[in-house]
């Protein structure tokens, strides 16, 4: 029998030419890129999200400055303003109100209409204007008018 004779080819390797790597680290700056853009975006809703919380709380609070002025009775009027600022309770929330007697209606006499008021009554028009402070600089102005039934002066 004949021998065989096994011949090893010695082949060099082929020059590789990178385009493994260079197609590996452009996609890893598109997903880097996302990535960082994705993060921005989160933190800017995340902020959106706060300041509409903060705006809200100063609208809260300014409503709560008109229930208030409402609710501490006093109606003077020979008093120009009435004033009544406070800090909620627990919070940096401010509120602040002004409340004056309208200076164009003032004082008209209670309308008729089924009122058994009789006479001697007057109709007091009051402004009040409150306003409501939050954290982030969050602002909330409100302005709301009473009418207050009392003795005639």
């Amino acid at each position: 029998m004949k021998a065989h004779l096994i011949r090893h080819r010695c082949t060099r390797p082929r020059q590789q030419q990178g385009a493994a790597l260079i197609i590996g680290l452009i996609l890893l700056l598109i997903l880097t890129l996302l990535a960082v853009a994705g993060m921005n975006t989160a933190t800017l809703e995340l902020q959106m999200a706060g300041n509409e919380q903060y705006q809200q709380r100063a609208f809260e609070a300014a409503e709560t400055a008109i229930e208030q002025a409402i609710e501490t009775g006093t109606y003077n009027t020979n008093v120009p303003d009435i004033r009544g600022p406070t800090t909620v309770t627990g919070s940096n929330d401010q509120w602040e109100f002004v409340m004056s007697l309208d200076p164009d209606t003032g004082e008209t006499p209670v309308p008729g209409g089924g009122y058994s008021l009789g006479s001697g009554f007057t109709a007091y028009h009051f402004n009040i204007r409150a306003i409501g402070r939050s954290e982030r600089g969050a602002r909330a102005e409100h302005v709301q008018s009473v009418y207050i039934i009392g003795p005639s002066t």
